[in-house]
């Protein structure tokens, strides 16, 4: 069906018009003002009077149906993106975690199984890499090429589980460079962080704050001037998920001041929580386990403020939801048993409005880089996804600027027991959110169906970044 969405103030990351949209067949066609003399005789007609109209969030950073700790996360591909979608996300890019001794196509297959049929937005893979041999660099070059997927994931930290060395790090860096793929780090050094470990609980410290306190921002800076160091002798490309800290701010933007590809994120969690919360009483802490960990709060305005320079360029929101029940309690005796994540997906984009926009920390033009359209050009599905433009995907957010509403797990659709940001005030709501040209949440009710979500196979990365 035909649609022209009207009367609305059309942002994408570089203008802000009042514009109508007109969508056929899925798909942007045109952009101005009296589009119904263009549009076919049975368009309908949807009134965006007082809203704003953004491109579809993308979300470079999600942990759906994820196995960790001995558990699941608790938001699969249908839970999981039927929140996002509630919450004005219409792209994700998961991370595919790969097996010692496997081949890599195996655990994409696995992936595709747990996405295939559920999602309800659109998605692609980041895949992890532990290990290099000949049968993962054989593997590589068809994976980029034949499935798409065109992001790499190394882990500097999880000692004896997820961690990679430095030389594999630099080969998978090489790699990336010849191919045309974006690797990314958890930038944390994993052995210093399992000896604090050790010595926390060997001194009877099994307290959730003793997850911050063995894992100090220093740790997070070194390891990213390291991942950046490497970077520049490979002459490859950085992306540096979930940024925390001052420490790790500052090897980045070093890293970009001397001409090297790298790039930073964040995540809500940091911008607006502190390591306060790990401290709460009766293992209230638990819930906001997650690494990197919270940090003091004065980093806090660090981070803003290098997403309004553009020190750091997206925000993701490292959804890995755990419910405190049954889940979290795993670690009731022991601070290292407790599953690492929190539920974010749905909350990422009215946060970021709301502390961001709305509090003159971001302009909307940034808020919108930030959100959707920066991740779109690194990942690979610019400009299909990420702006809206004639050509472009008809993935679009009917956004109330003027609503004022308290989040609450009461109120949430993530398929968990708590909210992090539980009693937090924001301003502005998505009240409609399209995917191709669909509508999945209308007037706030979920529309949509169930596997309507479509893979999507990424380009290499590119000069456009």
């Amino acid at each position: 069906m035909a649609r022209i969405i009207k009367n609305g103030t059309v942002v994408t990351a570089a203008d802000t018009v009042r514009a109508d949209v007109l969508i056929e067949n899925g798909i942007v066609t045109a952009i101005g003002t009296t589009l119904e003399l263009i549009a076919p005789h049975d368009v309908e007609v949807i009134d965006a009077e007082g809203c704003y109209v953004f491109p579809g969030g993308v979300d470079p950073h999600t942990h759906l149906d994820m196995p960790f700790g001995g558990t699941v996360t608790a938001d699969d591909f249908e839970t999981g993106t039927i929140a996002a979608a509630y919450g004005g996300t219409t792209t994700i890019v998961d991370f595919c975690l790969t097996e010692k001794g496997k081949p890599l196509s195996s655990s994409i297959q696995t992936w595709h199984r747990k996405a295939g049929g559920k999602a309800v937005i659109d998605y692609g893979f980041h895949l992890m890499i532990s290990e290099i041999n000949d049968q993962v660099l054989a593997e590589l070059p068809d994976i980029i090429a034949e499935e798409g997927i065109t992001s790499f994931k190394v882990f500097m930290a999880y000692k004896n589980v997820l961690q990679a060395d430095d030389g594999i790090l630099f080969r998978i860096l090489q790699c990336a460079k010849q191919h045309g793929a974006l690797v990314m780090v958890h930038a944390e050094n994993g052995d210093v962080i399992d000896e604090l470990i050790k010595q926390a609980l060997a001194s009877g410290h099994t307290e959730p704050i003793n997850h911050a306190l063995t894992r100090p921002s220093i740790l997070e800076g070194e390891a990213t001037g390291r991942a950046v160091r490497l970077t520049a002798l490979a002459d490859s490309q950085l992306y540096v998920v979930h940024v925390t800290c001052e420490e790790a701010v500052l090897q980045i933007a070093q890293g970009r001041l001397e001409g090297h590809n790298i790039w930073g994120e964040t995540c809500p969690q940091y911008l607006l929580l502190d390591i306060s919360h790990l401290e709460l009483p009766d293992f209230e802490g638990a819930k906001y386990v997650w690494s990197p960990p919270l940090r003091a709060k004065e980093h806090q305005e660090v981070l803003w403020n290098a997403l309004r320079n553009g020190q750091l360029q997206t925000v993701g929101s490292d959804q890995c939801s755990f419910n405190f029940k049954g889940q979290k309690e795993l670690g009731a005796d022991d601070f290292s048993k407790i599953p690492n994540g929190g539920p974010i997906i749905e909350d990422r984009f009215s946060l970021l409005y709301s502390e961001g926009v709305e509090k003159r920390r971001l302009t909307l033009n940034k808020f919108v880089d930030v959100i959707a359209t920066r991740a779109a050009k690194l990942f690979g599905i610019f400009p299909q996804k990420g702006t809206i433009a004639v050509g472009s995907d008809a993935d679009i957010v009917i956004f109330d600027p003027s609503v004022k509403r308290v989040i609450s797990v009461a109120t949430h659709h993530m398929n968990v027991d708590y909210n992090p940001f539980e009693g937090i005030a924001v301003t502005g709501e998505p009240i409609s959110v399209l995917s191709r040209g669909e509508f999945l949440i209308r007037d706030r009710q979920f529309v949509g169906t169930k596997g309507s979500g479509r893979f999507l196979r990424r380009q290499p990365f590119g000069s456009a970044n």
